[in-house]
């Protein structure tokens, strides 16, 4: 590597830098990942599961999740995510999930759904 770099100087140097990165950075990949959905929602479960008052802990992790979603394939990730555990829901359960952005004042990019279809949510217009 070192003889490599002797040779190139200059601008050339940069450019395959440059090409090394573009080549190895990770194309539409998601930085969201269940753990980190899981993680950010785990305070809204006593809510989801019992109903009573949302606590500031499970909007705060709301506010986490939409905050940190961005991307297109961080959302579609978080929603996947979302829509797994959706399927395994209760009628009441998806109900109380439904409202808790609305509890939060939070704008939520996606339905918690088991039919919502992920790969039409989209970051931005």
């Amino acid at each position: 590597m070192a003889a490599l770099s002797r040779k190139l100087s200059g601008s050339s140097s940069v450019l395959v830098f440059l090409f090394v990165v573009v080549t190895l950075a990770p194309r539409g990949e998601s930085a969201i990942t269940c753990d980190t959905v899981y993680g950010d929602l785990k305070p809204c479960l006593s809510y989801i599961l019992f109903g009573g008052n949302v606590s500031s802990e499970c909007c705060g992790g709301v506010k986490t999740l939409v905050s940190g979603a961005q991307t297109t394939a961080d959302r579609q990730s978080a929603c996947s995510c979302l829509k797994s555990v959706a399927s395994r829901a209760g009628a009441a359960q998806l109900s109380r999930a439904a409202e808790i952005p609305g509890k939060c004042g939070v704008d939520f990019p996606y339905k918690v759904d088991p039919n919502v279809d992920c790969s039409k949510v989209t970051f931005g217009i």
